[in-house]
């Protein structure tokens, strides 16, 4: 298989995580919602980033050590800002499900998490794929928001025929809107993190696959300090340190643990398909992992019964659907 079948194949196989770990986020219940995200957040920023890279990359601190402290704080901050929009990423689903969520949030975050690091490229302009990016990520946007447009009419439609609308919609899409301009940080963090993965390859033989790790382990340190510091707010403020003695908590830390796995699993295995795309891997592979991911989530979500008994919004859906796989080929023809 060729160096470029191969990328895709790897982002394509990490959209599928990436579209699928929310649904543990209907599963919260009898836990707090502080006492099942903390468990999810280490176990996907924490656990498993440090195990797999621990794995591939022995000398996995002494590559971290070998980084000015610039690098490594400017990878966290992005990370950091990235952990604000994944908590407003859980309180959206909340209250609009996982449609108009992974709608919303995926546009944004894809094409600001693409645009930034391909502004941070040298001669930038002068890529010749420059054009075409564009143009994909510009369909990309057109393509979420017809998916966040047949979303708000299912809603509309639901409370027309009396059925139960999911939450606060208009709130709901306050929320998602800026979760989606923070969540872009974390693919910035990502491309910021390079030169910890250059150390890795250049002074430590690590193939540059595997070296994506250690930039990833970087960044989520800072996605963690906030994600978990606002857990524990919660348990202070709520006063919640007996949550976990809740009777049938069993299911709920199970997809806690399981969706923070597969959380990961999407990005560990971007970053492996990433690398091997070059220098142009954060600019093009992170918005067809998002496309792809919004259409799986999408599956899920009908699964779910989200678009039952609203016909007329579900073709609009697939409108939008149709939409971003065009975005998606035509990234995939940029990095070709």
């Amino acid at each position: 298989m060729s160096t470029f079948f191969l990328a895709i194949t790897l982002v394509v196989f990490a959209s599928f995580f990436q579209g699928t770990f929310g649904l543990g986020m209907k599963y919260m219940a009898p836990l707090k919602w502080e006492a099942w995200w903390i468990v999810h957040a280490f176990t996907a920023m924490i656990l498993v980033p440090l195990v797999w890279a621990l794995i591939a990359i022995p000398d996995l601190f002494e590559v971290i050590a070998d980084n000015d402290s610039q690098t490594i704080f400017l990878a966290a901050f992005f990370g950091f800002l990235w952990g604000i929009g994944g908590i407003l990423f859980g309180v959206s689903v909340e209250k609009t499900g996982i449609s108009i969520t992974y709608g919303i949030v995926m546009g944004l975050a894809a094409s600001m998490g693409s645009v930034i690091p391909l502004f941070q490229i040298e001669g930038a302009f002068s890529q010749p794929s420059f054009p075409i990016i564009i143009i994909g990520v510009v369909l990309l946007l057109v393509g979420v928001a017809i998916t966040a447009v047949a979303g708000v009419k299912r809603d509309k439609l639901k409370l027309k025929d009396g059925l139960t609308p999911n939450k606060s919609i208009k709130l709901g899409v306050l929320i998602a809107v800026a979760s989606g301009v923070l969540s872009a940080f974390l693919n910035v963090g990502f491309s910021n993190a390079a030169p910890v993965a250059k150390i890795a390859v250049d002074q430590y033989g690590v193939n540059a696959q595997n070296a994506s790790l250690a930039s990833w382990v970087v960044v989520l340190i800072g996605a963690f300090i906030m994600n978990g510091g606002y857990a524990l707010f919660l348990f202070i403020k709520n006063k919640s340190w007996n949550a976990y003695s809740v009777p049938n908590k069993g299911k709920a830390l199970k997809w806690a643990i399981l969706s923070g796995i597969f959380w990961f699993a999407a990005l560990g295995v971007y970053g492996q398909g990433g690398a091997l795309m070059g220098d142009l891997g954060p600019v093009i592979g992170w918005p067809i992992l998002l496309g792809l991911a919004l259409i799986i989530s999408n599956i899920w979500a009908y699964r779910a019964g989200e678009w039952k008994n609203v016909k007329a919004p579900f073709k609009v859906l697939l409108g939008g659907l149709a939409v971003l796989i065009s975005a998606i080929c035509i990234l995939g023809y940029a990095n070709y």
